[in-house]
């Protein structure tokens, strides 16, 4: 697993799991049959090297008669499906009053639809599994519930011209990209601009990051390399970050002006 946390929480859950299956009289392949897995998948999440479903638990607790322990675990099984670097990122944005972001290459990953997200994670080399995928995409989408968030915080992006016309995912899957980043555009504490790729004057050309200012009135920054993501908490070097993205914000086309663009780049996918 990806971090010691996420292993002792599935290893855990596993042990659990044995006892009350031995407690029901059953074997790896007699509880796989009721619920509906493979003797295999019941093994692995024994051992804690898969991660269980809702689904999985809900039927075993009810197969084995644990009376809700088993599906009581949903919870903690939920958050440890997420890597450690996004459970720790989310954290912030749940702390977060204001966020902004740039992102050059692709779509900001809490503007990004699903279909988007699995095509990106779909790209990585070397290649994802596919339940690592599903696991990658699931907990990016979790942490779109920033935007129902009450109180709302205020989130500003600016998107690179290429990242609207990049097909990742494919031809419809651009599209509906598209048509997702209008909808959260016209949000009232959403601000989404674009920088056209004719700009001669960009800021921006070191590379996408994020300012999430917190609560207690404490400003960090986040960047994002080819293997590792970090946190910037240096006060120096989140005032640079902050001085760029406020140029990058006034060099690119301002928010009215980007969602009429984004429209015609739909109307041209």
């Amino acid at each position: 697993m990806e971090d010691e946390e996420t292993a002792a929480v599935l290893k855990a859950v596993g042990r659990q799991i044995k006892l009350w299956r031995e407690a029901a009289g059953l074997k790896q392949t007699e509880l796989g049959d009721a619920i509906g897995y493979g003797g295999d998948m019941v093994s692995a999440v024994e051992r804690g090297t898969r991660i269980p479903k809702p689904d999985f638990l809900d039927k075993t607790d009810e197969v084995t008669g644990a009376g809700g322990k088993v599906s009581a675990m949903k919870k903690d099984v939920e958050e440890a499906r997420y890597p450690k670097n996004v459970r720790d990122l989310a954290k912030l944005e749940d702390d977060a009053c204001e966020l902004g972001a740039y992102a050059n290459h692709n779509m900001q990953g809490l503007l990004q639809t699903p279909e988007y997200a699995r095509g990106l994670f779909s790209m990585r080399r070397p290649a994802y599994a596919e339940d690592e995928i599903d696991r990658l995409v699931a907990a990016r989408m979790a942490r779109q519930h920033i935007f129902e968030r009450v109180p709302l915080p205020l989130l500003t992006f600016v998107q690179d011209e290429v990242t609207l016309r990049r097909p990742i995912g494919g031809r419809m899957v651009l599209r509906q990209q598209l048509e997702h980043l209008l909808e959260i555009g016209r949000l009232r504490h959403v601000s989404i601009q674009v920088m056209p790729t004719d700009r001669e004057d960009h800021a921006g050309m070191s590379g996408p990051f994020r300012l999430l200012k917190l609560r207690n009135g404490k400003t960090l920054g986040h960047s994002e390399g080819q293997r590792h993501s970090r946190v910037i908490s240096d006060p120096r070097e989140v005032h640079i970050l902050e001085m760029r993205y406020g140029m990058i914000r006034a060099q690119a086309l301002n928010p009215r002006e980007s969602l009429i663009f984004i429209e015609e780049v739909l109307e041209e996918t």
